[in-house]
Order: structure tokens, then sequence, then C-alpha cells
């Protein structure tokens, strides 16, 4: 009942006109830059940084958060009408959301994004009130051997569900983990791939990355068709949600905060591994299996409400422990300190209107999303009324702008271009993107915890499974890979059985 009483006093904080203000400037904010790529809500805090020095420590962060929650929303709006992400959050909403948006039906993606994002954030939120200190006891005892455990899980998890044959999916996700080698060494240094060039020292941005691999990709795939078979507009379609479609969303919409939110909160989480695992649970639990690749709405329903939840749980393991789990968790972990104050378990003690007032702001900017972006969905589907000419060039255009705000170097628009020619070559051949997306985020980490577990065991093997939730993955995994024979063997006994 403690947390609810602060929960209240910072209602009466957060509802205040100038509050309301900042909450609404955030959002809006954080809502355009996240439509274009590159540019994320991480980017955006940082720049806005310098801006809140004059202002009060609770305003400042009530319109950081709001360009958090509506950061993740922008993304994925180019995700599903232009095939580009926004944030690397919203790779997962490509898939199927680009798809809808291609046979009409661009506004029912984005309604079914823009609910998600009410839904995960509501529940999400509500979770921070009442499991902040429980999760981030649970978050501090996880270590390097559960870490890499969980990476190989989304690794095989995706690999194993996306393609043509497994072997595809495999081979999609040795091109992304080859990318995420470029760079330095993280243990010794040594440089790896990177031909000598300087600029590769620091690897590629994952930013860059998604969209070579998805916009670029997709409009020189698209160009190189355009002169065998000329496309005209694609239709918008209805502007709403049909009774078919509210029933096929609703359960990935609250089955996405139970998957995003304890990632969310587990430091070095953040929001890409809960997408991936909820495209692949709705994917096994669909009953429109022939649609999964095509536009099914549940594949945009449950990651988008995964991702708006685990915007709510990084903030857990920033507040209560002061570990950042994500680019714009460490902004704000930045801005904190610029105003004197050290997130931690006694920040809410020290600075309760604070932070209380920051959390119920959370509540306000998620309905503000909903409010602002719903009736905003036909006029951002829109855009597919653009002849293809035209709306690739644009693409081009805004992917080619994001990549070289990432670093600010021409070198930058090089590498997009050069992994778009990859992502157009994977189209060529069947690969999926998904697999090589994951490889390229998830590789370094993946390598740094099994490097780190090992370090611990001397080198032995038994230390990436000393520990009772690595064992679990690790069952699953294996069930995973096992489950095409065991389904096989099953099979085969059937029939068998039958004609005896």
């Amino acid at each position: 009942m403690d947390s609810f009483s602060h929960l209240l006093d910072g209602f009466g904080t957060a509802l205040t006109p100038t509050h309301l203000l900042f909450a609404a400037i955030g959002v809006i904010l954080g809502t355009a830059i996240g439509v274009l790529p590159g540019i994320g809500p991480a980017m955006a805090v940082a720049l806005l940084l310098p801006v809140t020095y004059g202002l009060d420590s609770t305003a400042a962060f009530i319109m950081f958060a709001g360009i958090y929650y509506g950061g993740m929303f922008g993304g994925s709006t180019t995700s599903i009408l232009l095939n580009t992400p926004g944030e690397s959050a919203a790779v997962v909403t490509a898939i199927e959301g680009n798809p809808m948006a291609k046979s009409g039906r661009g506004s029912q993606a984005l309604a079914a994004a823009a609910i998600g994002h009410f839904v995960g954030g509501m529940i999400g939120t509500t979770a921070l009130v009442l499991l902040a200190p429980a999760v981030a006891s649970v978050a501090v005892d996880i270590g390097a051997p559960d870490y890499f455990a969980i990476m190989m899980l989304a690794f095989i998890a995706v690999t194993s569900v996306l393609g043509a044959s497994r072997i595809r999916g495999f081979a999609s996700l040795l091109i992304g983990l080859t990318v995420g080698l470029i760079g330095l060494d993280q243990v010794t240094g040594q440089s790896r791939l990177t031909f000598g060039m300087l600029h590769l020292a620091d690897g590629i941005d994952v930013v860059i990355v998604a969209v070579g691999l998805f916009a670029v990709g997709e409009a020189l795939w698209v160009a190189a068709h355009l002169r065998h078979k000329a496309e005209g507009p694609i239709p918008v379609g209805r502007p709403w949600l049909s009774r078919a479609d509210l029933k096929r969303t609703w359960k990935p919409w609250l089955r996405g905060p139970v998957i995003g939110f304890p990632f969310g909160a587990v430091p070095a989480g953040g929001a890409e591994i809960p997408t991936f695992l909820s495209y692949v649970t709705e994917r096994r639990l669909s009953k429109h299996k022939d649609e999964w690749g095509k536009g099914a709405i549940e594949g945009v329903a449950g990651p988008e409400s995964t991702a708006s939840a685990s915007a709510a749980g990084t903030l857990v393991s920033m507040l209560t422990l002061g570990l950042p789990t994500t680019a714009v968790a460490a902004v704000m972990l930045a801005a904190f300190q610029q105003y004197g104050i050290q997130p931690g378990p006694l920040l809410f003690e020290r600075e309760t209107d604070l932070v209380w007032g920051l959390i119920a702001s959370l509540f306000v900017g998620t309905v503000l999303l909903l409010v602002i972006n719903l009736p905003m969905a036909p006029v951002w589907a829109k855009l597919l009324r653009l002849p293809r000419p035209y709306l690739y060039g644009g693409i081009l255009f805004f992917a080619s702008v994001g990549a070289y705000a990432v670093g600010g170097d021409t070198i930058d628009l090089i590498v997009l271009f050069m992994i778009g020619v990859v992502g157009l070559a994977m189209r060529r051949f069947g690969l999926p993107i998904l697999p090589a997306i994951i490889g390229a985020i998830l590789g370094p980490g993946a390598e740094l915890q099994m490097r780190r577990a090992l370090q611990l065991s001397d080198g032995s093997l038994t230390g990436l499974v000393n520990s009772p939730l690595s064992v679990i993955v690790y069952a699953i995994i294996v069930l995973l890979l096992a489950w095409p024979l065991l389904r096989r063997l099953i099979t085969r006994t059937r029939t068998a059985k039958t004609q005896s």
C-alpha cells in the first residue's frame, strides 16, 4: 500500500500543467525522432541533455521518459510502413508489419502496434510499481553463464522457425555473427576483420546493420524488379481493427509484458531478446500458420507490447541498482548524475517526489501516445500511396541520413550500402534477414559473457552450466533442436499403429 500512496503523490506531481506539457513534448519528439532510422531515443535524450540545464530535475526526467516511450513507438512506424526499423527493438515488427502494409493493411498494423504499446506500457509500468524491488534482487543473482544461455536460446529459437530451411537460417545467423565480430576484441584488444581501417575498430553500429539489411536491401530488391513489372501505389486499407483482428491480437498484447518486463529488468537485457522470443512464441501458438511471413497481425501485436513493457523493465535496474540495461537508460543515468543524483537502493527514500513523479508520468505518457498516434494511423499509412520509385528513393534518403547521424562519418554510408548489397543477396538466395540481425546484435554480448564464464571456471566448460537457470535454458534449447526429429518419430509411430 505504501507504493500506491507514493504513486498517488506522483500523479499529483505528473498531472500539473507544466509537467503534462513536458510529457507531451517528450512523447511527440520521441515519436518523430524514432521514425528516423538511426536517430533513436538514446541520441534524442543525449542531444537534449544540454537543453535541460535550466529545467527542474522532475520536469527534465518526465520529458526524457516521454522521449523514451515515444522513440520506441516511432521506430515501429517506419518498420511497418517502409521496412526500415527506427530502433533495434523495432526490427522484429518489420517481419510481419511490412507485409501487412504491402497488402493494404498498414493502418491495421499501426493500430495493433499503438494498442500493443499502450497495453504493454500500462502493464509494464504497473509491474514497475509492484515488483521493482523483487525483480532487482533476482537480477543481481543472474551471472555470465545465465546470460550466455539466454542468448544462445535467442539464437536457436529465432533461427529454427524462420526461412525455408534450418540450414538457411543458420547461414543467416553466421553472417550476423561475422558482422558482430568486426572491431576490437573486448578482452584482448586485438583488431578483428577491420582490414586495417581505424573506423571499424569500434565495430559496426547495429542500427546501420539493421537499416542496411532491411531498408537498403529491400529498396535494391524492389529496384531490381521494377523494370520487369511496374507496380502502382499500395492501398491504405480501413483505418480500424475488425472484430477478427481484435480476437487475434488481445492474447499477444497480454502475453507481451510477461516476456518483455523481466528481460528489460535484467542487467544487459533490453528489448531485442524479448521481442525475438515474443515473435517465436506467437508463431508457435498461432492458428494461422500460413500467414506468417506474409503479414500475420499477431507478429506485430506481440513484439510491440513486449518492447513497451521491456522499456518499463529497464527502469527497474536503473532506478533501484543504478545499472543501465539499454543505451537510453545509460544516458538517463548520466542525466541523474548531471543533477547530482545517484540512482540506487536509497533513491526512493532520498528523491521520493522525483522518482514517483517519473513513474506516474510513464502512465501519462503511455496514454498520450495512444491518444496521439491511434488517430494518426491512417495518416501515416498514406505514405504508402506514393509511387514505388519515390517511396523507395525516400527510404534510401532517410536511411542514409540516419546512418550518417550515427557517427557523422561518410564511411558509415559506404558500410550501409555494402550491407545493403548483402541484404539484396540474402533475398536473392532465400536467406531470412532476422537471424543475421540477432547475430549482429547479440553476438558480441554472447561472446563476452561466454568468456567471462570460462574465466571464472579456469577454462572448464562446466562453467557454462553451473547454475540452475542455465541448465533449464539449455534443456529448452535441446528440446527445440530435437523437436523436429521427435515429431517425425511420433508421426511414424502413430502411422505404424494405424496400419497395423
